[in-house]
């Protein structure tokens, strides 16, 4: 039996704080339901993020990784961040058409996109001929407007107000 009955599309993107953390509140919620859930992290090689320590912690939850422990530059990617991309955007079509999983996050997709290290169209036929069931999530800035149009669930996160404005620095359980 599947979580949904039909499931959709999501993006969460902006500039503001919160849109992994959002992803992983729903991850929380539908393994509550008994969800089979997969998280693939784009341009995310770091050790030190809180989330791959805490999902552990959830035997239904599948995490990958996939980029360096750097910085990727916009203007001039590495060959092993396109290398890094491709892996993840083969592991995500993997995932997403065998039906095992009924939610999906893609994170930090929006901005492998938005750098062309996955291309969008490749992206928006995977979306489209996934088993109705599975639900995905995109998250990350830089979402287009093509792919807002395509989700069926668009949140943007506006920073409005933030404490790096004030010199408090980034701090582990907050914003890694």
């Amino acid at each position: 039996m599947t979580l949904y009955e039909r499931g959709i599309v999501h993006i969460y993107t902006g500039n503001g704080k919160g849109k992994t953390s959002a992803a992983f509140g729903l991850v929380l919620r539908a393994v509550g339901h008994g969800a089979r859930v997969g998280i693939i992290q784009f341009l995310k090689g770091w050790d030190f993020y809180g989330e791959i320590k805490g999902l552990s912690f959830l035997p239904s939850v599948d995490l990958e990784r996939t980029g360096r422990a750097t910085f990727v530059d916009k203007k001039a990617p590495h060959a092993e961040d396109y290398a890094e991309a491709a892996r993840g955007a083969a592991l995500a079509e993997e995932w997403i058409l065998s039906g095992k999983y009924d939610l999906i996050v893609l994170d930090e997709i929006n901005v492998a996109t938005h750098y062309g290290l996955v291309s969008w169209e490749s992206l928006r036929r995977l979306l489209e001929k996934r088993p109705s069931h599975v639900e995905v999530v995109l998250t990350g800035r830089y979402a287009t407007e093509e792919a807002c149009r395509f989700a069926d669930l668009v949140t943007i996160m506006e920073d409005k107000k933030h404490p790096f404005s004030k010199g408090i620095k980034a701090a582990r359980g907050r914003e890694h």
